[in-house]
């Protein structure tokens, strides 16, 4: 299948869909896929162009099961994102030495002599030395260590001041989708404006957006991992549980449309966005994989765009900046990030 490649900076390109880690991590839930399961998904998704996984330092056993299968596939292109999450705890004590450590960490995890893509957070603002953290970053991009730099969960006004400070930022990190459209306002004209990509994830809000749910009544059960527990209150923050459930039928309507899934309708409507580079999307099967593959396929109309619209218009779901209410320890959000990962014990 032939797509178009989204260029990040210069000599770096990308698919639209990137493959995403974080449902891979320890801690996410009781059950992941046997080893080999996901490594022949990831064999069919490269063999579809789909060449680029996202991980994280903090994404506990991640980094190093994708060292494994470079080394199991020595000959196989595959670009790796990652990220640079120094803990909540450890922001003040942040200096060369601690950048220099875990980007050498993620080297000896990921099996390369560069990192394709550093994405960078700093969980609070208030603690000085986020901008010079961002310069170690480049000092090491300077010195071949990684190829290209970008941030996470990062609002506009800080983005700017890492651009501002000399930093060269190819690409932000963040949650986009129908139900939380927070990036839409001055991230998105800052991305615009600079010549930053959007690489957006939750764009199916854990699974919620999909024929699964349809007609359901609200969840009452413990939901089966993070990313449901994280997206559920998104759903709330949304109009709940019934509004949502309008909204599924507004998918359902158009994916039959279309001959495609309701996953692929809310996934091709990110993609339709301002600045946007790519969607991340968390697979574990080779079914998921060919399922997500129709996305690449999808062009919404101008009548499905506007039906969508005014379908999720009435509650914007999440609002103020971006990540603000997750970074916020008192935010009922909060319960479902983890701030002080970067050195707990690994496997």
């Amino acid at each position: 299948m032939s797509h178009t490649r989204v260029a990040l900076g210069s000599g770096y390109d990308i698919p639209p869909i990137i493959v995403g880690g974080w449902q891979l991590s320890e801690g996410h839930s009781a059950a992941r896929p046997e080893r080999d399961t996901l490594f022949n998904m990831w064999d069919h998704l490269t063999e579809h162009g789909l060449d680029t996984l996202d991980c994280a330092d903090i994404y506990t056993g991640v980094e190093q099961l994708i060292g494994d299968y470079r080394r199991a596939h020595p000959g196989r292109r595959v670009q790796v994102h990652t990220k640079f999450v120094p803990d909540r705890d450890a922001l003040a004590s942040v200096d060369r030495a601690y950048v220099t450590r875990i980007i050498d960490r993620s080297l000896q995890r990921l099996d390369g002599d560069a990192l394709d893509l550093v994405q960078f957070h700093w969980w609070r603002y208030d603690v000085p030395g986020m901008v010079d953290a961002a310069r170690e970053l480049d000092r090491l991009r300077v010195a071949g260590k990684i190829r290209n730099l970008a941030v996470t969960n990062m609002d506009a006004e800080h983005t700017q001041a890492i651009l501002d400070a000399g930093v060269p930022l190819v690409s932000t990190q963040i949650q986009y989708s129908l139900l939380d459209r927070r990036p839409a306002g001055s991230l998105a004209a800052l991305a615009l404006a600079r010549g930053v990509k959007l690489l957006c994830y939750g764009s199916v809000a854990g699974g919620f957006l999909s024929e699964r749910w349809i007609g359901t009544a609200p969840p009452q059960e413990t939901l089966e991992n993070r990313s449901l527990i994280k997206y559920r209150l998104v759903i709330e923050d949304g109009g709940g549980w019934e509004l949502f459930q309008r909204r599924l039928g507004t998918l359902r309507t158009i994916a039959a449309r279309h001959g495609v899934h309701v996953a692929n309708v809310a996934q091709r409507w990110v993609l339709d966005q301002a600045a946007v580079g790519a969607v991340i999307v968390g697979l574990r099967t080779e079914a998921n994989a060919a399922s997500t593959l129709r996305t690449l396929e999808l062009t919404l109309t101008s009548d499905d765009t506007r039906e969508l619209d005014a379908a999720f218009a009435d509650a914007p779901g999440p609002t103020g900046e971006v990540y603000a209410a997750e970074r916020d320890p008192t935010s009922h959000h909060s319960g479902i990030i983890r701030y002080n990962l970067n050195d707990a014990p690994t496997v």
